[in-house]
């Protein structure tokens, strides 16, 4: 499926067009310019447009990116197919100069006034990973930049930057440097065989399959959806289509069938699958051969082809303008959201958003696109590297001021006196948006040190790993704290306790990994690496036979079971929890359960640094925050004496509201997790509970 990012980009490749006038018909009969692929283009940025303004109004509209990755891959190896058998070589600085007078302008100018809106627009918290994805996009990494964020289980709640649909592109890039190449190296193969063209269909082949293989392979996996290796297969088919068509055409009845066909296959999908579609993988053949049968159609004969449709003026306008209008979309989209503090547009900011793109889109094309093209100002590869250097420095320059800006907010240091955390609980004390600690902007980074250390396996691992280990080696009472990053937040609380009474703490925690036997689900697929890593805590444990064991988890931990109703649901991960738990308590060993903690909003830090003169905006009620069924207390009622149920939300909600911020210390670093600060200051209470229920 696609990965689970909040309004997660799917955006367009560059598309190629025309660079000057249009060149005359080569001796093969082949046409460089094709109006109905400027249709498909049309055809495409629209389905991505819907998509990105209102996804319930079409569902997969992130297909159109497959349809672009296919047209750019046709258009490239045409330029080098006829080339290299026109001329008998490829320039690859030719190729590269027209890369750069192509997309660089275009891009430069829209990084730059997004990174300048985004530092007025944009809150705080959100400042500095723009700023580190405007200069990944501007070096054409930022596929990697949002494939790393992706595996890194801490920014799973990053918000989306205005830039990040800059992926697509970096894909493209990425391409773009490799595909000139294979053309260098087939070149000498034709002059010595009379069947080069077979070899280089068999080199574009190999690329095809392995990359489907690939990405066939992983995914579902976290970073699948934006690494070029799962991505080539899609370019490699327009490519060898292109070669295809240089060497001979599909009979003219055939091609008016085949074109609405591949239309029905491209626009089927947009509509059929959603954000659930495992993609790309398999389903994403059915927009790629869809866009392969409609530029196989060519210019079909006949008033109602698909060509004749995707021919016509306000479809080659849209096209024209499609790769501007990509460009440009996205940012207006999330800076108009950043503005309206929503989560959607509404029907007036949907309507704000299209118009204000289309326009900035048509006047990217006729004041940026084409002045470059028509009147020669990268005329050569020493003009295209001046360009290049000084669009990144320009950029950089941006991202820089942004990164200033949130070095010089980071300035709070904890003071007891001012900062009492849940000793302000039950009073009239206001906290105050200028005394806040950690700072919207440090709380996302308020994480327990078992992080840092190494501490918390990752969601691959399928068994512990040595050491984590806290406290002296002869302490009279070790405690293992195992479960998920639920359990893992209340290290600080428990670490304070160790200091205080001399423990051993034994940390066994896995990301996205309750402590049951139940198989569970992460990502939409079977969590086999959690089962197989709880399996191996349970046989450490018997063998360390620790005093305690301290567990806590995600309500919302999902059996893979996905036909059982919520409460099946339930039931299940708890029954799996209770099997753990009584073969750790058989031992002699005591467990002891805390509850979930509430949950408050995803935006919380946004909503906090915008609303420092009324925090209380970003509270949420106490029936909205605190979900009912957590499995973890069924499981205590099976297990019986040796089990033990803390619920510690008393002190994070109270009088019907659960708060951002709790006596000048910000309660949440996401919407699911408390801060580390917090969780320390919790360890008296946690410590009187914990007494209390062993004695």
């Amino acid at each position: 499926m696609r990965p689970n990012l909040t309004r997660r980009s799917t955006p367009l490749p560059a598309p190629e067009t025309r660079e000057g006038s249009p060149p005359a018909p080569p001796a093969d009969g082949s046409r460089s310019f094709r109006p109905e692929v400027q249709g498909l283009r049309a055809l495409a940025v629209l389905l991505v447009l819907v998509y990105h303004l209102d996804e319930r109004l079409l569902p997969g509209g992130y297909v159109g990116v497959d349809v672009f990755f296919v047209i750019s891959g046709f258009l490239i190896t045409s330029l080098l197919y006829r080339e290299a058998t026109g001329n008998g070589r490829v320039s690859l600085v030719r190729f590269y100069v027209r890369r750069v007078r192509r997309l660089l302008p275009a891009s430069i100018v829209v990084l730059v006034a997004t990174g300048a809106a985004s530092l007025l627009l944009l809150p705080i918290t959100r400042v500095a990973d723009t700023a580190w994805q405007l200069i990944a996009s501007a070096v054409y990494v930022e596929n990697l930049y949002l494939a790393d964020q992706a595996v890194d289980y801490l920014a799973a709640e990053t918000p989306p930057s205005p830039v990040q649909h800059f992926w697509s592109l970096s894909v493209e890039e990425q391409f773009y440097v490799v595909w000139p190449l294979l053309f260098a190296l087939w070149l000498p193969a034709r002059r010595l065989w009379r069947s080069g063209t077979a070899v280089l269909v068999a080199l574009l082949g190999g690329v095809f399959a392995l990359s489907l293989a690939a990405s066939v392979l992983q995914v579902g996996g976290a970073t699948a959806y934006f690494l070029p290796t799962t991505r080539a297969w899609e370019l490699a088919a327009g490519g060898l289509l292109a070669v295809a068509l240089a060497h001979g055409h599909l009979p003219a009845a055939l091609r008016p069938f085949l074109g609405w066909v591949g239309l029905a296959a491209i626009v089927g999908s947009a509509a059929l699958y959603d954000s659930g579609t495992v993609f790309p993988g398999w389903a994403a053949l059915l927009p790629v051969l869809g866009t392969v049968a409609v530029i196989a159609a060519e210019d079909s004969p006949g008033r109602l082809s698909a060509s004749a449709l995707l021919s016509t003026r306000p479809a080659r306008f849209v096209g024209d303008v499609s790769y501007s209008l990509y460009l440009w979309h996205w940012p207006v989209i999330i800076l108009t959201l950043a503005v309206l503090q929503r989560d959607t547009l509404g029907v007036l900011g949907l309507v704000f958003a299209a118009a204000l793109s289309l326009l900035l889109a048509w006047g990217s094309k006729v004041w940026v696109e084409d002045p470059v093209r028509d009147r020669g100002l990268v005329p050569d590869g020493r003009r295209a590297l001046t360009v290049a250097v000084a669009g990144l420095a320009v950029v950089s320059a941006v991202a820089a001021v942004g990164l200033v800006q949130v070095e010089r907010a980071r300035s709070a240091e904890f003071d007891a006196d001012v900062h009492t955390g849940p000793a302000a609980l039950g009073t009239s004390a206001p906290s105050s948006g200028d005394l806040l600690y950690p700072t919207p902007l440090e709380a996302a980074e308020d994480v327990p040190v078992v992080y840092d250390d190494g501490c918390q396996a990752p969601h691959s691992a399928a068994e512990p790993s040595e050491g984590c280990v806290y406290g002296p080696e002869d302490a009279e009472t070790t405690v293992a704290v195992v479960g998920d990053s639920h359990s893992t937040q209340w290290f600080p609380a428990l670490e304070e306790l160790a200091r205080e009474h001399g423990w051993r703490l034994l940390i066994r925690t896995k990301s996205s990994c309750a402590f049951t036997d139940t198989l569970q689900l992460y990502d939409g697929s079977p969590y086999q690496a959690c089962r197989d890593y709880n399996r191996a805590v349970v046989d450490e444990l018997l063998q360390a036979e620790p005093d305690v064991v301290f567990t806590s988890s995600s309500i919302r931990t999902d059996p893979a079971d996905e036909e059982a109703s919520d409460a099946e649901a339930k039931t299940a991960v708890a029954e799996g929890m209770a099997q753990l738990w009584r073969e750790v308590t058989a031992a002699g060993t005591k467990v002891v359960m805390i509850r979930d903690t509430p949950r408050t909003t995803g935006d919380v830090l946004e909503c906090l640094a915008a609303n420092g003169d009324d925090l209380a905006r970003c509270d949420r009620p106490e029936e909205e925050a605190l979900e009912l069924g957590d499995p973890q207390e069924q499981a205590v009622g099976m297990i019986g004496e040796n089990a033990a149920l803390i619920d510690m939300s008393d002190r994070l909600c109270g009088e019907g509201t659960c708060p951002a911020v709790i006596g000048n210390v910000v309660v949440y670093r996401d919407s699911h997790h408390i801060t580390a600060t917090y969780a320390r200051m919790l360890s008296e209470d946690l410590g009187e509970r914990v007494g209390a229920v062993l004695g």
